[in-house]
């Protein structure tokens, strides 16, 4: 039976309890460091050789899918009642609204270092020491909307832009298309600054901290956020239910993303697993 992500907004005293206690005891053990390590590996951009698979290509969204039930199967280890909340931040857009909570994620950073001080991850509390970053800060950092040039989080409207659009994914399946879901979501724009930031990337700018590098999983308000992406996807399967994973088949030799990216049938890596056997999760979860 397939169970239920719900919207942080909604959970009781006694879910966030359990789901930040899940989330420190898979940080205790070291397991949650993997996470880190991960995706720090697989944060490979355009310009940078090799094979992308998380970011910057078609595989952005199921890669991260896959990568969210990972972190639940951990997490439900510790306490089977445990899932994956998420944030919707079209609705819940201030510093001191959901999820940041004393009970939940915790606050901002303070003025001074960006330090979080408040809630179960604050280090002051010694069960969330940073061991695996691009600094060698060992306490989380925030700075929620950006306290010099401030920013607005993405709103209902710009969800809609990237949903609208009925084809997955363009050539050349990068951070350069103007065209396809994927890209409106993962939020690689046009110009400089926070005009190019959108979606998914707008908001990673808009909490900072650590959620500014590769090592982002270090907040565990990436989960939320990627919780909430994942649900986009999951809308977007459902208006377009002639459309999917782009593209079909490798591109062709002589192609600069032939060998790049990963096609529908393809294996993605660090899985076993192809973007076509993560379309449909109906039989393990779904969204409240």
């Amino acid at each position: 039976m397939a169970y239920v992500r719900k919207d942080a907004s909604t959970l009781t005293r006694a879910e966030r309890r359990r789901f930040t206690g899940a989330l420190l005891e898979i940080k205790r053990t070291g397991e949650y460091d993997e996470f880190v390590r991960t995706h720090v590996e697989f944060f490979v951009g355009d310009g940078d050789p090799g094979l992308r698979a998380a970011h910057m290509t078609p595989s952005f969204l199921p890669w991260h899918r896959r990568f969210l039930l990972d972190l639940e199967t951990a997490l439900r280890r510790v306490d089977s009642s445990v899932t994956v909340p998420y944030w919707d931040w079209t609705r819940n857009r201030g510093a001191t609204s959901v999820p940041w909570t004393e009970d939940l994620l915790g606050g901002n950073g303070r003025r001074s270092d960006r330090r979080v001080t408040t809630g179960p991850f604050a280090y002051g509390g010694g069960r969330w020491t940073i061991r695996e970053g691009i600094t060698d800060g060992e306490y989380l950092t925030r700075d929620l909307g950006r306290s010099r040039d401030p920013i607005q989080l993405p709103t209902a409207a710009d969800l809609k832009r990237a949903l609208d659009d009925p084809v997955y994914d363009v050539s050349p399946w990068n951070s350069t298309v103007t065209r396809g879901f994927r890209n409106k979501l993962e939020g690689w724009g046009a110009g400089r600054g926070s005009v190019s930031w959108l979606n998914h990337n707008r908001v990673h700018r808009w909490v900072g901290g650590a959620m500014l590098t590769a090592a982002s999983v270090n907040d565990p308000v990436f989960w939320l956020h990627h919780a909430f992406v994942d649900l986009q996807w999951s809308r977007w399967q459902q208006r377009h239910r002639s459309h999917r994973y782009l593209p079909a088949e490798p591109p062709g030799a002589g192609s600069p993303q032939r060998g790049r990216i990963v096609a529908r049938h393809e294996k993605l890596p660090p899985w076993d697993v192809t973007p076509d056997e993560l379309e449909d999760m109906s039989r393990i979860y779904r969204y409240a």
